[in-house]
């Protein structure tokens, strides 16, 4: 299991939250991360 820094995961879901329409399987994606991952953060 990776273990990520928690800056990253904030920044993660900021940039989620950034995007009016996006989903999350889209950002997730984009970061390089399982899909979950990002949900479960």
């Amino acid at each position: 299991m990776k273990h990520y820094p928690a800056e990253f995961k904030a920044d993660a879901v900021a940039l989620y939250r950034s995007r009016p329409g996006a989903t999350i399987k889209s950002v997730a994606a984009d970061l390089g991360v399982n899909t979950e991952t990002l949900r479960n953060w």
